[in-house]
């Protein structure tokens, strides 16, 4: 498939886990794609073997607003136009409100919120001149609330109802807001659970398919909502989440 020809797309957090997976599977359908991330050598290995007339590695911080409105106006120079922006950039830290601490809470909203609301505020007024499309990573934490994760879950709560409300405002301009919210995916933020297996089975217990995610798996639902074949879709927080929020997050009962 190359439901991309021709389209430029941006990718935040494009080094490793869901934002690689999701800047190459655009690539592979025949995008232009900025792998835009704060380390240039994990974003280099993320786009290996791509074509490079079509990569664009763009070093970033998506908590500085200068730093993303500078990687916006690189893209535009690059490749005249934008068509699809992607804030995937995330963070998390564990902990309740009393163990982990304000500069904890600062540094989730800024890279998690701050970050979402500087991708989208750069990148509306070109996508506006081309239709285009936001996809946000939000997360199922957003859709509710999960255990010592409430600075992240606040976070990925208000990037939920901000997507709702752009979806409303820029409806009119064409433009399309939509998110993702995955649970349980494979990336360098949950290499430690990944590595404890008692833990997975329990997690794996609460999850109707069985198993947490793979990134390529978030990434082709990240492509579907940025195609044309999403073309009357806004609006959606969308859970990838193998049925976790439709079983409430219950194990099986015997």
């Amino acid at each position: 498939m190359n439901r991309f020809e021709g389209k430029v797309v941006i990718v935040t957090g494009a080094g490793s886990g869901i934002g690689a997976a999701t800047a190459r599977r655009f690539a592979q359908e025949g995008a232009s794609v900025v792998f835009a991330g704060r380390t240039a050598s994990k974003l280099e290995r993320a786009a290996a073997g791509l074509d490079e007339s079509k990569i664009l590695i763009h070093t970033a911080d998506v908590s500085v607003l200068r730093e993303v409105e500078s990687m916006v106006r690189a893209a535009v120079q690059r490749y005249g136009r934008l068509d699809v922006m992607v804030n995937n950039a995330g963070t998390a830290v564990e902990g309740t409100i009393t163990e982990a601490s304000p500069d904890d809470w600062h540094k989730v909203i800024a890279t998690d919120l701050d970050g979402v609301f500087y991708g989208c505020r750069a990148a509306m007024p070109e996508l506006i001149k081309t239709r285009g499309c936001i996809v946000n990573v939000s997360s199922v934490s957003g859709l509710g609330g999960d255990w010592r994760m409430s600075f992240y879950n606040a976070a990925k709560g208000a990037v939920t109802n901000f997507t709702r409300s752009l979806a409303m405002d820029h409806g009119r301009d064409g433009v399309r807001v939509n998110a993702v919210c995955p649970s349980l995916t494979r990336t360098d933020l949950t290499e430690d659970m990944y590595a404890n297996q008692a833990l997975m089975e329990k997690f794996a217990e609460r999850i109707p398919l069985g198993r947490g995610a793979e990134p390529e798996e978030i990434a082709s639902v990240i492509a579907f909502l940025a195609s044309e074949d999403a073309v009357f879709v806004t609006g959606v927080n969308l859970p990838v989440d193998g049925g976790l929020t439709a079983s409430n997050g219950q194990p099986p009962q015997a």
